[in-house]
């Protein structure tokens, strides 16, 4: 795999969520990253640029969205660690590479500053409408891996997770951040690059001439890559294929691709999930949370056991996959669920799906005038308990 040369900050620096993202992608080895310009994600590419003009990195804008993403995917199979950023409209675009790069299995990170929307909405208000667009933006059956930063810190520690993730499960990861997380300026902590953790890609190993792009391994899943132009024979498509990555137009081919992509992230939930609690012991009462709601979700709660009311906090580090285990273990012990979000109900449809009738769910619009605030989530905490 190819690396980028270029030199790590470490330390404590003064940043702003845009500038944390573009930090953690080049301490995670990023050295692609292709675009299409648009706001609010345009300051991660121009903290990206100014880092990156000194190395053997590349940096280029595509014409579109659509293409930004196909050049990512193409970097990736050159061995590349590969990125693109962009907003709402642009992830809609984006939308048929994301299912190309799930059944090539192709390794990469697609950052997505969320906005008001739909269609241009209004560019610089924060928003959380894309997050089913995430789940299910593409067609067909399949899993995806989608990360929710709340701060700048998190901006930086969840970029560098999500390229771990996706170099380990040879997938696209989203990060779904916001315009207020990216604008917030704030000191965050780089730690040296022998501290960070990324797992790396499986490489095959074997003899050129017995190479199966898509021959899997048993144990995980996941198939062991090469980088192009090395002298290994592969072919890659979008279309249903087997081991060799030719196409096999048939039911029992179908069953063996789509199995398999679906299997190899569903069985290691456990190991995917990211998720906080606070005070979920002897909750009567969990706000679930993610994004940068979180932070006035936490705020609440805090203020709400100041009075003692028994509230507990369920934070989203990892949208996708859901945590369905944690939210129905947790709802046969307390009574109500509270779901602020920056949308009409996404998480909290699947907050009470999984809740199973056993607690209560309560949707609290937290639109982006309120973001900063956490009044209107305790008196619902406080109307809730009492």
């Amino acid at each position: 795999m190819k690396k980028s040369n270029i030199s790590v900050l470490t330390g404590t620096h003064t940043l702003t969520g845009s500038q944390a993202c573009a930090e953690g992608a080049l301490s995670a080895g990023c050295s692609f990253l292709g675009y299409y310009p648009i706001i609010p994600s345009f300051d991660i590419v121009e903290r990206y640029a100014e880092r990156f003009s000194d190395c053997d990195g590349i940096l280029i804008q595509m014409e579109d969205e659509i293409s930004a993403l196909a050049a990512v995917l193409g970097a990736s199979w050159t061995g590349r660690k590969a990125m693109t950023v962009t907003t709402g409209t642009g992830f809609a675009q984006m939308a048929e590479h994301i299912g190309l790069g799930i059944m090539l299995e192709t390794p990469c990170v697609i950052v997505d500053v969320q906005r008001d929307g739909p269609s241009e909405g209004i560019p610089c208000n924060p928003g959380a409408g894309d997050v089913m667009q995430a789940r299910w933006g593409s067609h067909g059956d399949y899993e995806i891996i989608a990360l929710s930063p709340n701060s700048p810190q998190d901006m930086y520690d969840l970029t560098i997770k999500a390229f771990s993730l996706s170099e380990k499960y040879r997938t696209p990861v989203v990060i779904l951040t916001d315009t207020n997380i990216c604008s917030k300026k704030e000191k965050i902590i780089i730690p040296d690059s022998k501290d960070i953790k990324i797992s790396t890609r499986k490489y095959f190993k074997g003899k050129k001439d017995s190479y199966l792009p898509f021959q899997y391994d048993p144990e995980d899943l996941i198939p062991p890559m090469v980088d192009v132009s090395q002298g290994y024979r592969f072919h890659v498509t979008g279309l249903t294929h087997d081991e060799r990555g030719y196409p096999v137009m048939n039911d029992e081919c179908q069953e063996l691709n789509v199995h398999r992509l679906v299997q190899k992230i569903r069985l290691f939930t456990d190991d995917i999930i990211d998720i906080e609690e606070e005070q979920t012991d002897d909750a009567e009462l969990i706000v679930v949370s993610y994004g940068v709601t979180s932070n006035d979700a936490l705020e609440a709660v805090k203020q709400a056991r100041k009075e003692g009311l028994k509230a507990g906090s369920l934070r989203l580090k990892t949208v996708w996959p859901f945590p369905e285990k944690k939210i129905t273990q947790l709802a046969k012990k307390i009574d109500n669920y509270i779901v602020p979000e920056i949308n009409y109900g996404q998480i909290f449809l699947e907050v009470e799906r999984c809740a199973r009738g056993e607690a209560t769910t309560h949707f609290l619009y937290h639109a982006s005038k309120k973001v900063g605030t956490s009044d209107h989530i305790l008196k619902l905490i406080k109307k809730t308990i009492k």
